[in-house]
């Protein structure tokens, strides 16, 4: 039997507008996984005032001393207890110091501690939670054992003895507090690295015969970045905020370096006749760590694969 085909002439066809074809195109071209990320934290505005705020406050941390005619370690009697003015704008301490750049050089000392024990903790974390989340059995349950008897003891107060034991200044400070908050991140890691090893990268991964140690740096540990940056985050001003107390109560730096810590401990006793030499470190500590947290939240919700659309 012979096929018919049906001939169809030019005019049953209706040429499409530009106006329809745009109308079928997607309307917002595919996007990877981290280029959704910096979308979304663009468009969360605390996330964004969180971020201005560590850039303004390490900007004048790095090149605020060297902009200001004076040195944080100056001292001129002359002038002690001196009220703002446009010559000292937050004013000077009782050995005629400028407390402005005494708060710029304190944030210096205060991001670098933030910074290095936030890696450290990072560091620490990672490898212990990675390990721990790997071997599973036996190992993970010994490890996590551990890492709940460290959370049964305050983490302040064995922040104090080791600085007691260690002593006090700038390097003691890094490994104290590098040393004390990497629980939490062992705990992230740890959970991230029992979900991502199910996923059929890692099984293939396993079955090829891969290393254990290549498994975790190559495969497991890059595809749990979220949680991880997010908890990198909040550390920081953690950090920052434990430092100051330990200042405060004299486990912190030495004179005459000046962290935001040591500048509130030389505040508080002349409160009531000065309160502006605490007003301004006490600030520049509450904003810093504000911006961090900021930061850290929006991070949060832009990491979060549920929330991409």
């Amino acid at each position: 039997m012979e096929a018919k085909y049906l001939e169809l002439e030019d005019e049953v066809f209706e040429k499409v507008s530009k106006e329809e074809k745009r109308g079928n195109e997607l309307l917002r071209p595919s996007l990877t996984y981290w280029q959704d990320v910096r979308q979304r934290l663009k468009k969360d505005k605390m996330a964004t005032v969180g971020l201005i705020i560590i850039i303004v406050v390490t900007f004048f941390a790095i090149f605020g001393p060297f902009i200001s005619p004076y040195e944080y370690d100056e001292q001129n009697f002359s002038i002690s207890n001196q009220s703002p003015t446009l010559a000292h704008i937050f004013g000077t301490d009782q050995f005629g110091r400028d407390i402005f750049v005494r708060v710029m050089y304190g944030a210096r000392i205060s991001l670098s501690i933030g910074f290095v024990a936030s890696i450290i903790n990072l560091t620490i974390g990672a490898i212990y939670g990675g390990i721990a989340g790997l071997s599973g059995g036996t190992t993970d349950n010994v490890m996590m054992r551990i890492v709940d008897i460290l959370y049964s003891i305050p983490t302040m107060i064995y922040v104090i003895l080791l600085m007691v034991v260690i002593g006090s200044g700038l390097k003691s400070i890094f490994i104290t507090l590098g040393i004390s908050y990497w629980a939490g991140m062992a705990r992230i890691v740890r959970s991230e690295v029992l979900r991502i090893k199910q996923e059929e990268f890692v099984l293939s991964a396993k079955v090829l015969g891969t290393s254990r140690r290549r498994i975790l740096l190559r495969h497991i540990l890059p595809n749990a970045m979220g949680p991880i940056i997010v908890n990198l985050t909040l550390s920081i001003p953690n950090a920052i905020f434990t430092e100051a107390f330990l200042s405060f109560v004299g486990l912190g730096v030495s004179a005459p370096m000046a962290s935001w810590g040591v500048l509130v401990n030389d505040a508080i006793s002349s409160l009531s006749l000065y309160p502006y030499q605490l007003l301004f470190p006490a600030a520049a500590i509450c904003i810093t760590i504000l911006g961090f947290n900021f930061l850290g939240d929006g991070l949060r919700d832009a990491l979060d694969p549920k929330l991409r659309k």
